[in-house]
């Protein structure tokens, strides 16, 4: 009890990031008194740190940096965005460089080095005392199972005993971090199964590794996705992954911290192409940020573009009817939401796993049933609106009922339409290898608004004149 309220205590004291500490801190950078700055710096959090670096003027950011103990540094560079972090590292030696990532797990030194310039790449490597675990992680793509893993583990021979295996890990315990449990492999490093940390400390210590292990484990290859993994480690309540060669040889393994950062990336990710921006943007210049978003922006003036000429083709129904024009927000707007609605559960059931390209008629077929519902619904709202509307004088009560029934159908129609769109396009995407997160946004909703006024104007013709 004694020791949890303690640590409260010491959380408590912990200085607070803020605006405030921004500014002390700058102003002792600019006085030049280090002495002062490293040592209120070595009561925050690596995490606080890197947030501070974001908040500092670039000069500030670089020199504060430079200060860092460089095994406070090896903390901090992880947590930093990666697009900031290569242009904070790229001012400095080579053989700083090479001071902090020593400092770092091999998956984390690769990450860091993957982001800068090729020349600081081969000057750094060579200084480092991991550099052929560090190049040979380079080799793989970024966003794989090879690009996150870690080749810190502990391995024992099926042919090891208990006591053997334990001692083992007392020997790695420095070096590898965290242990949850021993990769048991025979002698050609071929990966045999896996023994948790607590069934070696509990059994005995001269029975043989090979009798306590369990084979049937779950592992992947490097090739496979960085969403596979993360997939793969929720499903199965993993809190770390093996990773092997086409021959089943261990080569490294993917902790549950890693996968946290993955999760963390891609939610952000799909997030941000769902509103056609990039996940860059918060470290990017002026003109990286509008070159971004402006691609986004000049798709959405094309299909607002397109819906102008759609109502122009129809301008003489409109001069017959002006009563119809004040209905075309109403139908572009519910357009849009329902097919962001169905676009968005389908883009995220695909990034869980919970949906498969191959469910596309079942999906779309289930997306029908509840935009038909809501169809109905909403036009039976919309129909009570134009006829209250019409008793105030606001509209004219003669033709009000062909009106209601116009609104209402092509509302009906637009909403059933959006739901198969917004269903069926991530699903198609994902199918051909697309991200579907790009079926979102700008997207969904210029389709639904060029195709819903194209609907809405048809039914008007048909039916109101």
């Amino acid at each position: 009890m004694t020791d949890v309220s303690e640590g409260k205590e010491r959380a408590v004291l912990l200085p607070e990031v803020d605006n405030d500490l921004v500014e002390d801190i700058a102003s002792l950078i600019e006085s030049g008194q280090r002495g002062m700055v490293v040592n209120l710096l070595t009561d925050l959090y690596p995490a606080d740190i890197a947030s501070m670096l974001h908040h500092l003027p670039t000069d500030d950011a670089r020199t504060l940096f430079d200060w860092l103990p460089k095994d406070i540094a090896g903390e901090v560079v992880p947590e930093l965005d990666d697009e900031y972090r290569a242009g904070l590292l790229q001012f400095l030696p080579s053989h700083r460089i090479g001071e902090v990532l020593d400092e770092m797990e091999s998956d984390d030194a690769a990450d860091v080095l993957a982001d800068l310039p090729r020349k600081i790449v081969e000057d750094v490597l060579h200084r480092l005392e991991d550099a052929a675990e560090v190049k040979g992680l380079l080799e793989y793509e970024e966003d794989t199972a090879g690009g996150i893993m870690g080749t810190d583990y502990v391995a024992v021979l099926e042919s090891m005993t208990v006591g053997e295996a334990t001692e083992e890990v007392r020997r790695n315990a420095e070096s590898v971090e965290p242990i949850f449990a021993v990769y048991v492999v025979d002698a050609s490093r071929r990966l045999l199964g896996i023994v948790p940390l607590k069934r070696l400390l509990l059994s005995r210590a001269n029975a043989k590794v090979s009798t306590i292990l369990e084979s049937d484990i779950i592992s992947v290859t490097p090739e496979v996705d960085q969403e596979e993994v993360a997939r793969l480690m929720e499903r199965y309540d993993l809190v770390a992954i093996p990773v092997v060669d086409g021959e089943r040889r261990l080569i490294g393994r993917i902790t549950v911290d890693d996968v946290i950062d993955v999760i963390r990336e891609e939610a952000e990710e799909d997030i941000q192409r769902m509103s056609g921006v990039s996940r860059e943007e918060m470290t990017s210049s002026v003109i990286k940020m509008s070159r971004g978003r402006l691609i986004w922006l000049l798709v959405g003036l094309v299909g607002a573009f397109l819906s102008a000429l759609v109502i122009h083709s129809f301008a003489g129904e409109i001069e017959k009817a002006v009563v119809l024009a004040m209905f075309i927000p109403v139908v572009m707007a519910m357009g849009g939401n329902a097919g962001i609605q169905s676009s968005s559960i389908a883009v995220q059931g695909l990034a869980s796993g919970d949906i498969w390209a191959t469910d596309l008629l079942r999906r779309l077929g289930k997306e029908l049933v509840v935009a038909l519902i809501n169809g109905l619904v909403l036009a039976v709202a919309i129909t009570v609106m134009v006829v209250a509307i019409s008793y105030t004088g606001f509209l004219d009560n003669e033709n009000i009922g062909r009106l209601s029934l116009t609104v209402a159908l092509a509302l009906l129609t637009v909403i059933i339409m959006a739901g198969a769109i917004g269903a069926s396009i991530p699903l198609l995407l994902d199918r051909f290898g697309v991200d579907p997160a790009l079926a979102t946004g700008p997207f969904i909703t210029t389709s639904n608004d060029l195709l819903g006024l194209i609907v809405y104007f048809v039914i008007a013709t048909q039916l109101y004149l």
